[in-house]
């Protein structure tokens, strides 16, 4: 089964930076999408946000 959502550890595995930074960046991600705070970032989302190609960051998130 494949995830859609996207958690700051996935963010990190991505980037190779940190838990944090993945955090933030999700932070980042939901105040542009005037999103709620209980609401989650989709991989499409997070891929639109960082530049970044879906096919090339489905793979990392497992």
């Amino acid at each position: 089964m494949k995830r859609i959502c996207v958690y700051p550890k996935d963010v990190q595995l991505v980037t190779g930076r940190s838990e944090r930074y993945g955090r933030n960046i999700i932070a980042d991600i939901k105040n542009k999408l005037k999103k709620q705070k209980h609401q989650l970032i989709t991989i499409d989302e997070f891929c639109n946000y960082m530049g970044l190609e879906t096919s090339d960051v489905e793979p990392l998130i497992r």
